[in-house]
């Protein structure tokens, strides 16, 4: 095991994705972890429907949601007064084979994942940290080291800073980590409680000063609670525990909490590494970005980024693409990390912001805008577009070329529900062999079926019906679709007029 493909330095859900596809893709790898253990406390608890989706292809997204919560339904508090509620149920029909959010603790999340990549024979290192590297064009050379302080160096082809908020990947890369710190403190608890907003539903509260969420727990009558500290109690300077938390907005909701199973405070971030990538080392999770946690989209957009990395990490160490494939990694993550950040910045310091004006908007107009956007199916469709993360494109990347529909390269394959006489559940299910592979709604030209037996692409033809129209895919139109499931190039004719072909595709 001394030498790997690729080296993993942490094992939190992003670690762990990342270490999983490779494995599938037939990667050497080492996960290594300084934590004596998996994580214990849910921490991140919401698993987005494009993360599911992608799960999928590696044969593991049923399992998974057998084991959470869909997220029926979101309900607004203000001042102790139910104000709107907004049902997910239909949200995302005729977008994604998953259309809804899942709750599933990150505790439980993590040790489902190690199951997984153990079957695959890659065991956690843990009580291993990373203490060092250097790098040159041939490789890494990292420096591992043990609790008992026993040190071993590790060559592999590449490494992976999966190693959170502090990352040395980064320290060392010399990356930088621009952004800020909010003011206000928060509070994560779980808990034992009863009450109305113990409805396995989410619920959200507002007051004049105080802000709290209520996220369902998988063991009936469980519930994750984020709220705020008050200035006050921070001030003081003494360690704050749950009694000393003020219970206005919890009182107010009539949430009564019989015991507390964890409790902790911290400050939420915001910032974006300034490179992700430097030689061949890579940063992923949260040693790339962190974030407010409005929207769930924190761990998400880690797995997203493991993902990405993922098969071009396969597709180059295999021989099938060169090694500039990888610089479409950075374009990719950090493009979308930004966009997230910025938007999640502005959500969060709207719901945060004092001053009358900020709680008239919060109090008295959002309500009606919730209730008004919960209400029609096109701000339905628009809210799951962008929290399931079934909206993220990479248009403008290398990677990216064509347009045909209304889809372009770089963006997600559209899903579409097929029926038994055409031998598959959807269009998805052809993603599950993780390649290359070109998809036609329609018909194809024999012209089509030469060039994919010669560039070893599966083509797969699927007959046209109007819910293809609906999903923006054109009829006989030609789709090379990537091993994670983005259309790389889109077009009346086949891949090989694209320039994505001709610089980056199979060498043939």
């Amino acid at each position: 095991m001394n030498d790997a493909q690729v080296l993993v330095a942490g094992a939190g859900p992003t670690g762990l994705v990342l270490a999983l596809w490779l494995a599938k893709l037939g990667v050497r790898v080492r996960v290594v972890d300084k934590a004596a253990e998996a994580g214990t406390t849910s921490r991140a608890i919401v698993v987005q429907a494009r993360i599911l989706e992608q799960y999928d292809q590696i044969g593991i997204a049923q399992e998974i949601v057998a084991q959470g919560i869909p997220m029926a339904a979101a309900n607004m508090w203000i001042a102790g007064r139910k104000a709107a509620r907004a049902a997910f149920g239909e949200m995302g029909k005729g977008i994604s084979p998953f259309p809804f959010a899942l709750v599933y603790p990150q505790d439980a999340h993590e040790k489902f994942l190690v199951a997984k990549l153990e079957a695959l024979g890659v065991k956690v290192e843990r009580r291993t940290e990373l203490a060092g590297f250097e790098q040159d064009g041939g490789g890494v050379r990292a420096r591992l080291r043990r609790a008992d302080g026993t040190e071993e160096v590790v060559e592999a082809a590449y490494l992976a800073g999966c190693d959170g908020a502090h990352s040395i990947v980064r320290e060392t890369i010399k990356a930088g980590f621009p952004g800020g710190t909010y003011d206000h403190m928060f509070y994560v608890a779980d808990v034992t409680a009863a009450g109305p907003v113990m409805n396995r539903e989410v619920n959200i509260a507002f007051d004049t000063a105080d802000f709290l969420l209520v996220f369902p727990l998988i063991e009936p009558g469980h519930a994750r609670l984020v709220g705020t500290v008050k200035d006050s109690a921070v001030g003081q300077g003494r360690t704050i525990a749950w009694e000393g938390v003020s219970k206005d907005v919890v009182e107010g909701m009539g949430l009564e909490v019989t015991k507390v199973h964890w409790f902790s405070t911290y400050h939420v971030h915001h910032r974006v590494a300034n490179a992700f990538r430097a030689g061949r080392a890579f940063l992923l999770g949260d040693a790339a970005h962190v974030h407010s946690p409005v929207g769930g989209q924190g761990m998400n957009t880690g797995i997203g980024d493991a993902i990405n990395l993922a098969w071009k990490l396969a597709w180059v160490l295999e021989g099938g693409a060169d090694a500039k494939v990888l610089d479409t990694y950075e374009c990719e993550r950090r493009a979308f990390a930004e966009r997230l950040v910025a938007t999640t910045d502005r959500a969060f310091t709207f719901v945060m912001r004092n001053g009358p004006l900020a709680r008239f908007v919060r109090l008295r107009i959002a309500p009606h805008v919730v209730r008004a956007v919960a209400s029609s199916r096109m701000g339905r469709r628009l809210m799951f577009r962008t929290i399931s993360q079934t909206n993220v494109s990479y248009r403008g990347c290398a990677l990216s070329a064509g347009v045909a529909g209304k889809v372009h390269g770089g963006d997600r394959l559209p899903w579409v529900q097929l029926d038994a006489s055409d031998g598959l559940r959807d269009n998805f299910e052809p993603l599950r062999s993780l390649a290359w592979q070109v998809h036609v709604y329609g018909e194809r030209t024999e012209e089509l079926a030469r060039y994919c037996e010669a560039k070893k692409f599966g083509l797969h033809v699927f007959r046209w019906r109007e819910a293809m129209e609906r999903a923006g895919l054109a009829r006989n139109a030609v789709y090379l679709v990537r091993p994670d499931g983005y259309v790389a190039s889109a077009g009346m004719t086949h891949p090989a007029a694209d320039p994505v072909s001709a610089d980056l595709v199979a060498r043939g």
